[in-house]
């Protein structure tokens, strides 16, 4: 649990209001019995690999964008078959949540890709995107080939050299190994579940702020 201090006000944030723990415990229960989801083969699409916290909120963020044409929630990065959300968000793997996004290259390249990615979120910040800390929600992007770990070390490295920040950038760059996905009640959660007050209080802000800050980058329709 995190404590926020609010003048003499101690405020205590159940898990239930992060995306460590979703509100509905029978839900999650059910849904981390069911068997992984296959991801389905989307002809003529390229794919990336990020993880930059909470991935409710990464994958609404991709799917804003356009030329991206599904972003699907799961967990990579460890070395632990089959984890499940549970385990994840416990960080009882060496697993980041992550997202897996289909993209046309013809309309939206890798390299604008990874510029939606570091401008969508806090790139100094080590394990963690607030409210959520740990290894499970740390910064990472999984390159698949030398071209994307040149694009993705390159911006990377104006970053650290822009004046920017005043901290340095803690995102991992590393070799894409394999991406599990993640279960169903996952998959476009921000979108089903408008109401949930994670959604509300961090997800839908994160994603106004990114796109107030790149309109150009945008579907015609990809606004709240």
């Amino acid at each position: 649990m995190k404590m926020i201090q609010l003048g003499s006000i101690t405020l205590l944030v159940f898990f239930m209001t992060m995306c460590g723990l979703d509100k509905e415990r029978a839900t999650e229960e059910s849904a981390q019995a069911a068997e992984k989801q296959q991801t389905a083969q989307l002809d003529g699409l390229s794919k990336a690999y990020f993880a930059s916290g909470c991935f409710w909120c990464v994958e609404a963020i991709f799917e804003s964008v356009r030329g991206v044409e599904e972003a699907i929630s799961g967990y990579s990065g460890g070395s632990q078959n089959n984890p499940t959300y549970r385990q994840v968000s416990y960080g009882q793997t060496s697993h980041a949540e992550a997202v897996e996004v289909y993209y046309d290259p013809k309309v939206v390249s890798y390299e604008t890709l990874v510029k939606v990615y570091y401008g969508s979120h806090d790139p100094t910040t080590v394990d963690g995107q607030s409210p959520d800390f740990g290894r499970q929600y740390r910064s990472m992007i999984y390159y698949q080939n030398e071209e994307e770990k040149k694009i993705a070390d390159g911006f990377k490295a104006k970053l650290e050299t822009s004046g920017q920040y005043d901290e340095p950038i803690a995102t991992e760059i590393v070799p894409f190994v394999k991406f599990w996905i993640a279960e169903e009640y996952h998959q476009d959660y921000e979108k089903r579940n408008p109401n949930q007050p994670y959604v509300r209080n961090v997800s839908v802000p994160r994603l106004k702020r990114f796109q107030k800050k790149f309109p150009e980058l945008l579907k015609e329709k990809s606004s709240h």
